[in-house]
């Protein structure tokens, strides 16, 4: 006799365990499988050396941690700014964003997150919108956690042009900003992309900082230490 499917869709037994796991155990991101899979190769290779499996085996579990992708919520109403990271907010206040976003030289609302090296690190669209700049521009690697980083680190930064109604757009700019251990920004959207919020979008190696320029009125709605999900801790709402 064929067996009844379970209600609600659901599996059960292996299928069920399967299931359970993909739900608990985040994928780890693209630009993470090689560093996750030659550690893991040589601890199959070497399995039969303690010395070698071992300290193979914690490195590919390591990278995995580090390079781990998990599936993120965000909010559904119009004009919704959310976390770009993980992480914890190091500052809210005004500043004059860099110079290739090209919003200006007036000061505007500014929220940074900075991520620790035990932080999910892939980021994360902040708003729904398109792309209209993406500029790398070299710098110094400073502590990310300091103030002046936003303006002396290497960074990249994207400005999206967001409509919130039909008789307006806001742009909106997210910089990420190399550390003093993060060496490598990877930013992959172009100019003319639709993107939508939430959306992964970069990643940056290891430990770093990104700051969202909201336009000039917005209220940040976090505060300094505040830990950030990204693509689900509301930021701010446009309109």
């Amino acid at each position: 006799m064929a067996r009844r499917p379970r209600p609600n869709g659901t599996r059960s037994g292996a299928g069920h365990l399967v299931d359970l796991a993909r739900e608990t155990i985040p994928p780890v991101h693209k630009s993470g499988l090689p560093f996750v899979a030659v550690p893991a190769a040589v601890a199959i290779v070497g399995r039969r050396h303690r010395w070698i499996a071992r300290p193979a085996a914690m490195t590919a579990a390591a990278c995995a941690l580090f390079f781990r992708h998990p599936r993120r919520v965000p909010p559904t109403h119009v004009g919704a700014v959310v976390a770009p990271a993980d992480g914890t907010i190091s500052l809210v206040d005004t500043a004059v964003p860099p110079p290739e976003a090209g919003l200006g030289d007036d000061p505007l609302p500014r929220i940074s997150t900075f991520l620790s090296i035990f932080d999910v690190h892939v980021q994360r669209v902040p708003v729904a919108g398109r792309v209209t700049s993406v500029t790398h521009t070299p710098g110094a690697f400073v502590s990310a956690d300091l103030a002046e980083a936003s303006s002396i680190n290497e960074r990249t930064t994207m400005t999206l042009r967001c409509p919130v109604c039909p008789e307006a757009e806001r742009d909106v700019a997210v910089v990420q900003i190399a550390g003093l251990v993060a060496r490598r920004i990877v930013c992959e959207p172009t100019v003319g992309d639709d993107l939508q919020i939430a959306d992964t979008y970069g990643l940056i190696r290891f430990g770093s900082r990104v700051d969202v320029y909201l336009p000039a009125g917005t209220t940040p709605q976090v505060r300094v230490g505040q830990r950030a999900v990204g693509g689900e801790t509301l930021f701010a709402t446009l309109g």
